[in-house]
Parts: structure tokens; sequence; C-alpha cells
């Protein structure tokens, strides 16, 4: 059963994506950023959830690469 993903949402969701802690814990994968951002974004974060929610995948994990 999927949620219906709404305005709040996804604007919740852009915090995530422009901050700057999880968007280290994004690009290095590992240090005390990662470590921080992966036991905080499930429990803790509204923002982490709302990432999850809209993007598909935990707020530390990778960035797809695209396919250019």
């Amino acid at each position: 059963m999927q949620q219906e993903i709404t305005e709040k949402d996804r604007q919740m969701a852009e915090t995530c994506v422009k901050c700057p802690v999880c968007n280290r814990a994004r690009k290095n994968q590992k240090g005390f950023a990662f470590w921080f951002v992966k036991m905080i974004e499930g429990g803790k974060c509204p923002y982490c959830k709302a990432y999850e929610k809209v993007y598909g995948r935990k707020a530390h994990e990778p960035l797809p690469v695209s396919a250019d």
C-alpha cells in the first residue's frame, strides 16, 4: 500500500535535498555526516522521511548515476 505524495511531502523532501549534511552524506558515503544521517533519517527527521517517500530511497543513499 503506497501513500499518496502530497505537495507538503515534496516541499519537505526539497529541504532534505538542500540540506548540507544530507548532501555530504549522499556525496561521500562515509564519515560523520553519513553515519549521522543514516542513524537519524528514519526515526527523527521529518525531512528525511519525506525524501524517502518522494524519491523512493533513503536520504543517505547516493544519487543514481545518469545513463548519459
